[in-house]
């Protein structure tokens, strides 16, 4: 499973490049076609700017058909035509902002020369001190191009964060159904073998008085409360306030007697009560799950302790093991399904033990402190 979870992400990292590929090639192909009209729009000023100084040197003889096709071919570009003096003569594809059109002129005469766009025109060569100077913008198709990718872009991220958040809003959707579906399927499953162990220890019971039997029917019971706390997943169920030092010294007993000798369990808990509101059976779940990852990360031979602290509106429980240690890289997907470091696991518990914690208890679990070949601190909070 990891090795799948693994190859989803790579396969989403691989799209993800593609992406920004395909969207830095068509920035790259539009800003090139922003160039080539750019410099077309320029060599048509050129033109105009010609066309100007030939009207200016017309006299009754000169054909000026030609001259003024070219003047008035200009839709689309805006144009200022000031003279030495800085007063303008004439304006083309200009639309009047403010009351003080000539103000208003002469600021945007200023922001084309900014930009490089004007060109001068001399009526006489030997004369540079009277002169015609064509100022001219970009053209609003211009302007409209060179945003357009940005805006396309944009859209098309926009899209694609919303198609991101509804695939994973329905993966998550699947993966409820599917926690949910298991569990009540494990817990169904459970509940007639169970009942049938549970008879048949109590004709036991009559018949032979034996501690084995007693054994047994602890087992039997921790078997039932297994089943209880699937049947309960997917459900709310409603939290009552419970001492949480009898919650975890109950879970503690439990994982200690079933783990090797070599594991030293050490309580830091302070005088009971310590309350908060919980489903002491899911929540014990947590605990364990907790608990047996640890003794496994020792490799069954260390220091666990479990502390527990409160303040005024939350309990805090550190579980601390002195095991191998869990890369820094991987404290938030440690909690992802499927994550595991086991040949034989399936990487649902911390999972499981996550969703418990946040969403039945409205609480947070996570990785406090962790050191390679040192040990790791589990913190979980919920409130009181």
């Amino acid at each position: 499973m990891m090795r799948k979870i693994k190859e989803f992400k790579r396969i989403r990292t691989v799209l993800i490049v593609v992406a920004i590929i395909i969207a830095v090639s068509s920035l790259f192909v539009s800003q090139s076609l922003v160039k080539d009209l750019s410099r077309e729009e320029h060599s048509k000023m050129e033109l105009f700017a010609q066309a100007y100084q030939s009207l200016s040197d017309a006299d009754e003889n000169t054909d000026l058909g030609l001259v003024l096709a070219v003047l008035s071919g200009n839709k689309t570009i805006p144009v200022i035509v000031v003279d030495e003096n800085n007063e303008v003569k004439s304006y083309l594809n200009i639309e009047i902002r403010k009351a003080d059109t000539l103000t208003y002129l002469n600021g945007y005469v200023e922001r084309m020369r900014s930009l490089g766009n004007s060109i001068k025109i001399y009526f006489d060569e030997s004369d540079t001190e009277h002169y015609n100077e064509v100022c001219f913008d970009e053209s609003l198709l211009l302007n409209r191009l060179t945003v357009y990718p940005y805006i396309q872009m944009g859209v098309v991220l926009l899209f694609v964060l919303i198609a991101i958040f509804a695939l994973l809003s329905f993966k998550k959707t699947e993966q409820n159904r599917v926690w949910v579906g298991l569990s009540k399927e494990t817990a169904h499953q459970l509940g007639t073998p169970i009942s049938s162990l549970m008879a048949w220890t109590e004709l036991l019971k009559d018949k032979y008085d034996d501690d084995l039997i007693t054994e047994m029917e602890k087992d039997v019971n921790r078997l039932q409360m297994v089943a209880e706390r699937f049947s309960k997943i997917g459900s709310m169920p409603e939290p009552v306030t419970a001492d949480m030092v009898g919650v975890l010294d109950g879970v503690i007993d439990y994982v200690e007697h079933r783990s090797p000798a070599t594991v030293k369990f050490v309580r830091d808990f302070p005088n009971p009560p310590v309350n908060a509101r919980v489903n002491a059976s899911l929540f014990g779940w947590v605990i364990e799950n907790i608990c047996k990852n640890a003794v496994d990360a020792m490799s069954g031979k260390g220091r666990l302790t479990i502390k527990l602290t409160e303040d005024k509106n939350h309990v805090t429980i550190d579980v601390t093991d002195t095991g191998k240690g869990i890369a820094k890289n991987s404290w938030r997907s440690i909690f992802d399904p499927g994550y595991t470091t086991k040949e034989r696991g399936w990487g649902l518990g911390l999972s499981l033990a996550k969703r418990i914690v946040t969403e039945y208890h409205k609480g947070k679990i996570y990785v406090a402190h962790s050191e390679l070949n040192k040990g790791t601190t589990f913190r979980i909070e919920i409130p009181k």
